[in-house]
């Protein structure tokens, strides 16, 4: 291999010359192709038909979605008591039995709160059942 001197080697010469007196006049050539150049007609947005029925089709289409994405959101998977006991009623198949055995802690909890005896409807238990030991113990 031959030995490679950096300083006997000839130097590779820069591939953009700006010509002489180039910068001398640059700005007013400048100037010069900024006053030449014709403006640009605007047209305002109110004036373009096109635009403006775009503008007017998305509006509609916007307050036609309103109520359907309303409606979408509202309505829920979730079934409500009425429902929900109309259907377990005519299950003939179903007892209380198999109810509870799918209750767990958290309804049970929730069953107990929703419970409030008053004292008439005690006194009226106690009067009617002649067994009241059955009926303390539980």
């Amino acid at each position: 291999m031959k030995a490679f001197k950096l300083e006997n080697e000839p130097k590779i010469t820069t591939g953009f010359k700006a010509p002489e007196h180039y910068f001398d006049d640059f700005s007013e050539k400048i100037l010069q192709q900024l006053k030449d150049k014709k403006e640009v007609k605007v047209i305002p947005i109110y004036k373009r038909k096109k635009v403006l029925s775009l503008l007017a089709a998305a509006v509609v289409v916007t307050a036609l979605m309103i109520p359907i994405v309303n409606n979408y959101n509202n309505t829920s998977k979730d079934l409500d008591e009425d429902t929900l006991e109309t259907y377990l009623s005519y299950q003939s198949n179903l007892n209380q039995y198999d109810l509870i055995k799918e209750l767990d802690t958290k309804d049970i909890d929730k069953l107990n709160k929703n419970v409030a005896l008053e004292q008439e409807t005690l006194e009226d238990i106690l009067a009617t059942n002649p067994n009241l030991e059955n009926l303390i113990s539980e």
